[in-house]
């Protein structure tokens, strides 16, 4: 732990850096740097004792290999990176750093900030990157205060003091959850902004599962939720990263394996019963999504 203390500002950092070997880099995402600090107002930023290449001076910026991913849990500051312009930091903001990408920040003199962070890279991450899910145009999420996310950073911090055998195993989990909580949290906040919206998708999703051994199509369920299939089938997808369509199925076959397992009717008395097309169709459906026909299916559950 560094703390600085005396008339000019005020400090307080703890942070760990890790060296990965090259079998834990196969592993999928390695940790460098874990640590917490807490900037006075008024305070001098950045703080010093930082490894090289990790401090920075705030008006050149800098450029990592890594990625970094910060939590600001009280304070305000500001972020500004190669693909945004100047943004406002406030509390309850995480924010990602992407290798490559040139990037300051600071907290404000009036307010200062208390932040945690976590130095990481990997394929794990460059694929999330690779398919969109994480971007450098949208690098600052929203997810407020958590008392989660705060445990996960300190049990982060430990793990790394501690730097038992194998460590980059449990940080590379850590990292996964973090950066999952991140992504979850801040949509399902977006979301829950429109409490009707909400409402909505939660019924349907009910009436999807009580009729799944009846007739009732999606275009049935969206007029009953009194919005256009269109309209409902975006939402609906919005909310759940599936079509409803794409639900139903998944569910029917659920309810199939569990039809297979614990009774003795016959597959073709389970397809119509789950509203299937036909028996074939079920079959083939159901090989496809789990490897299996419902006969092999039925047998190795028993």
């Amino acid at each position: 732990m560094n703390i600085n203390n005396n008339s000019d500002y005020k400090q307080l950092v703890k942070c760990k850096y890790l060296l990965a070997s090259e079998r834990d880099a196969k592993w999928g995402l390695t940790v460098s740097t874990v640590g917490y600090e807490e900037i006075a107002p008024g305070a001098f930023y950045p703080t010093k004792g930082h490894a090289l290449g990790y401090y920075f001076n705030v008006e050149k910026g800098r450029v990592l290999d890594e990625y970094q991913l910060l939590y600001n849990l009280e304070g305000e500051g500001v972020f500004k990176s190669a693909s945004v312009p100047e943004t406002h930091i406030r509390p309850g903001d995480m924010f990602l750093l992407f290798p490559g990408e040139w990037h300051t920040y600071r907290p404000l003199d009036n307010t200062g900030w208390k932040s945690y962070w976590i130095g990481f890279k990997g394929k794990n991450v460059d694929d999330r990157v690779k398919e969109g899910f994480l971007s450098p145009k949208k690098p600052i999420y929203h997810v407020g205060f958590s008392i989660d996310i705060q445990h996960i950073y300190q049990e982060a911090y430990q793990t790394a003091q501690e730097e038992a055998a194998y460590c980059q195993q449990t940080l590379a989990g850590i990292v996964n959850h973090l950066i999952g909580l991140m992504y979850s949290l801040e949509r399902n906040m977006q979301l829950n902004t429109n409490s009707l919206q909400v409402d909505i998708i939660n019924k349907a999703r009910m009436r999807i599962r009580e009729t799944l051994e009846k007739k009732v199509t999606i275009q049935d369920i969206s007029q009953e939720m009194g919005i256009s299939y269109s309209n409902f089938r975006k939402l609906f997808k919005e909310y759940t990263g599936v079509a409803p369509a794409t639900y139903q199925d998944a569910l029917r076959l659920q309810r199939a394996k569990e039809l297979l397992s614990i009774t003795d009717e016959s597959i073709k008395e389970i397809a119509y019963k789950l509203n299937f097309e036909s028996p074939d169709y079920f079959s083939s459906k159901f090989k496809l999504k789990t490897g299996y026909k419902p006969s092999d299916f039925r047998a190795l559950s028993r």
